[in-house]
């Protein structure tokens, strides 16, 4: 008896989809799957309904990078309402506190050092983080107690941009994986001496999928035929522009699509290593600006982890 065949297209790439508001992660990865009738696809990185912009959504050979991409830089532009504190650390959840003191813009800068850098943050208890086995968003959801344990998080970079009232701060952030913008704002609020929750959240940019480089799902919709809509699709190469590379010709290539070793010369293992001695994560073998694997380098051995079939 014959292997299933799958259902849909083979179709390969990232779509970089900025979001809508109030549209779920999980639901935007099923319209874009059914607009390009992809038999694979999946997202690198969830985002809140309520925030908008850059949700990066892998097809096909792309899935097996998304790791690399969740772990990439995030440049998010948030909004910062002082005063209350809601459940959910959004706009979203009901009002648990409240409090009259306003921070001024210089109380704020002067405790901005304190969450820059590698912190300390207890993730949101709506979550998406698995307590037991169970989201802790469903958890909290049921009235149930919600016990998540600190985690260390890094901000790279954190200011302000606007302060369109004394309610309101608006903020720029560039943080790494793992981080919430809505337990940043929670926590700098208690570092205030007030409450704070996240009233609008932007996300500008995962790695180097930038959200001006993005598209809508309404306008996929829109799209009278598949050529359209595949020319919104960016390469594998493109979402893994910040890792190391190591061109390769075709014979390496065709090595490293069976799973074998290739052996590159020792200039170019030198500039891929740098100064860094013994085995190197992370490689990605091109061949003409084309992804061929993700590979350790060992010596002068590219061995393939992930192999991208041509």
């Amino acid at each position: 008896m014959g292997r299933r065949r799958k259902k849909g297209r083979p179709v390969s790439g990232w779509l970089i989809v900025d979001k809508a508001y109030d549209f779920g992660s999980t639901e935007a990865v099923s319209k874009a799957k059914w607009l390009f009738q992809a038999q694979k696809a999946g997202h690198a990185g969830t985002l809140d309904p309520l925030a908008t912009g850059v949700l990066p959504i892998a097809f096909g050979e792309a899935t097996k990078t998304s790791a690399y991409v969740m772990d990439a830089e995030k440049h998010y532009r948030f909004t910062a309402r002082w005063g209350e504190a809601r459940a959910t650390d959004d706009a979203e959840g009901d009002v648990i506190a409240t409090s009259d003191k306003r921070p001024s813009r210089e109380e704020i800068e002067a405790v901005i050092p304190q969450f820059t850098g590698e912190i300390e943050q207890v993730p949101p208890k709506f979550s998406a983080i698995k307590v037991g086995g169970e989201r802790a968003y469903d958890i909290a959801r049921d009235g149930e107690e919600v016990k998540l344990e600190p985690r260390l998080v890094t901000i790279y970079d954190l200011k302000i941009v606007d302060t369109p009232s004394e309610d309101e701060t608006v903020f720029e952030a560039v943080t790494g994986k793992g981080a919430y913008v809505r337990a940043l704002v929670r926590d700098m609020a208690r570092a205030l001496g007030t409450e704070g929750y996240v009233a609008e959240l932007r996300r500008l940019a995962v790695g180097p999928l930038r959200a001006e480089d993005g598209v809508t799902l309404a306008e996929l919709e829109a799209m009278e035929t598949m050529e359209e809509r595949d020319g919104a699709l960016l390469p594998i190469l493109d979402a893994l522009s910040g890792m190391r590379q190591a061109p390769v010709d075709g014979p390496q290539a065709d090595k490293l699509r069976r799973g074998q070793p290739a052996v590159i010369s020792p200039a170019t293992a030198k500039g891929v290593r740098g100064d860094e001695a013994g085995l190197v994560e992370g490689v990605l073998a091109v061949m003409h600006d084309e992804a061929v694997a993700v590979c350790a380098l060992d010596g002068l051995k590219l061995k393939p982890t992930r192999v991208f079939n041509a």
